[in-house]
């Protein structure tokens, strides 16, 4: 079954702004413009990669195989049995419809929905409760009015206020009873709830590491697990994700938290997250704290992530360990290097 790839980098603001007539920033269009060719890692062979500019994705790709492997890419919608994109969106599926693409394999408004509801941040915060454990920590609540914020900044000295659709690190507000007062993010706070409902408001954290899991859902309710997600840091700043075996990662985190709790968030997620009918990729943005505990689930990204970017590029030898890093000089390129 051929499968049609789309890798749509402006997905979370596409959501935020839930408009199907929606023209992404700047850098989402050059982001998309530019690695648009990702797709083909994990493609099979007889898929096809939808892209604006074959000639370059075709190039691109092979500066970062480095070996030759055989893709397709397109420039228009061809036909095909499946669509697989970073993630479902309306405006998507209207450039899509625009390109001529079959209408049956396009999601409905419903599916639409579903999707658009699930990627709300209150589905992490409905997750937490049902992952605790004595070493994990992370509460999120629904906050709809000023007063509710000031009770939980009083209640825990420091907060997040974080929107209900954003793009990943944005739409984020820190908020601190003794150097930064509700006062100063009281707009910001107002605004966000007229235009998506409420603000999702969180204790603040002192992490030490940030990690996440990948996973994929079938759309009948089972959900398999793909694999870790490491991020490689320099001062605290993200760099990029490393490229290692399971086992490779798995050790890297033991020098935080036994890994024997990742096997038992991870089981739990299964049994206790339900997705309905999404079918496709997701991650779950989780992190340790510096007195050792572990936040099960930071965000859930309803979407494939450069999480799973990273898994297909998976080295074979546990002793090689690389980071993948999107750069940006003239043009945003895939960069690959030796840690």
């Amino acid at each position: 079954m051929a499968t049609l790839h789309i890798f749509n980098p402006e997905h979370d603001i596409a959501l935020a702004t839930n408009l199907a007539n929606f023209t992404a920033p700047h850098a989402g269009r050059q982001l998309r413009a530019d690695l648009g060719f990702l797709p083909a890692l994990w493609a099979k062979e007889d898929d096809a990669i939808y892209v604006e500019n074959v000639e370059y994705a075709e190039k691109a790709f092979r500066r970062v195989m480095r070996k030759p492997v055989q893709r397709t890419f397109v420039a228009s919608p061809t036909k095909v049995d499946d669509i697989s994109p970073w993630g479902w969106d309306k405006a998507l599926r209207a450039e899509l419809k625009r390109k001529g693409c079959d209408a049956s394999l396009l999601p409905t408004d419903d599916q639409l929905v579903h999707i658009r509801q699930l990627s709300h941040r209150r589905t992490a915060a409905r997750l937490l409760p049902l992952l605790q454990t004595d070493y994990t920590v992370g509460e999120a609540y629904e906050c709809r009015e000023a007063t509710e914020v000031e009770e939980l900044l009083a209640r825990y000295g420091q907060v997040v206020m974080k929107a209900p659709w954003s793009s990943s690190g944005r739409g984020l507000r820190f908020l601190s009873k003794e150097r930064t007062p509700f006062s100063l993010q009281a707009g910001w706070f107002r605004n966000l709830v007229e235009r998506q409902g409420c603000v999702m408001v969180e204790p603040y954290y002192n992490k030490v590491k940030d990690f996440g899991m990948e996973f994929s859902a079938d759309g009948e309710g089972h959900i398999s697990y793909e694999g870790l997600s490491l991020f490689h840091t320099q001062n605290g700043a993200y760099v990029g994700n490393i490229l290692a075996t399971e086992r490779a990662k798995r050790e890297m985190v033991s020098r935080y938290i036994p890994v024997v709790w990742l096997d038992e968030i991870k089981q739990k997620i299964i049994s206790n997250l339900d997705l309905g009918t999404y079918s496709g990729p997701f991650g779950i943005d989780m992190m340790i704290i510096k007195d050792g505990f572990l936040h099960p689930c930071v965000e859930i990204n309803l979407r494939r992530t450069m999480g799973h970017v990273a898994l297909s590029l998976t080295p074979d030898d546990d002793e090689v360990v690389k980071v993948m890093r999107i750069e940006l000089t003239d043009h945003y390129k895939l960069k690959i290097n030796k840690l």
